[in-house]
């Protein structure tokens, strides 16, 4: 028993080698350099990108659809839609069977955004990838696969 007791004690958090801290720093990064590229252009934020993207390439979505696809909390995702609807980017219309939900799209405006955006985001994607062979990365696209699997088992309490 004392020993367990000791053990925990001397357990420390890496944090440098703590795959979460690791996955989180490295998420941060890419998506602050790809934003780089397109804010100050566009004046998007992330939040608002992402929003911008997961519309553009499925349109008629609820906020709250574009909250869990995006992964986001739903105050960041009310927060970029509503500047998003200010600035004539994203429209919103009732759903034709239940009036009280709201379907988002993109506007022509978002749209001419969207469509200039999304060679650049792709150019971007190319050249952090580049540090992996073409085996890497579909060993890279497997492993996350696998690790998106086991993160929602995790969130859903099924551990």
């Amino acid at each position: 028993m004392q020993s367990s007791a000791i053990a925990k004690r001397q357990a420390r958090l890496d944090l440098e080698h703590f795959v979460p801290y690791r996955l989180s720093v490295l998420t941060n990064r890419v998506s602050s350099a790809i934003a780089r590229q397109y804010s100050d252009r566009f004046d998007l934020s992330i939040p608002q990108w992402r929003a911008m993207a997961v519309l553009g390439g499925t349109p008629g979505l609820s906020a709250r659809d574009v909250a869990e696809r995006t992964a986001m909390d739903k105050v960041q995702v009310s927060r970029a839609i509503e500047s998003l609807m200010r600035a004539k980017r994203v429209q919103r219309q009732p759903d034709a069977r239940d009036g009280r939900i709201m379907r988002l799209a993109l506007t022509a405006k978002g749209r001419a955004i969207y469509e200039q955006v999304v060679p650049l985001a792709l150019h971007l994607e190319d050249v952090f990838l580049s540090a992996l062979t073409a085996d890497e990365r579909r060993q890279f696209d497997a492993l996350m696969s696998k690790l998106a699997q086991q993160a929602h088992l995790l969130g859903s309490g099924a551990t």
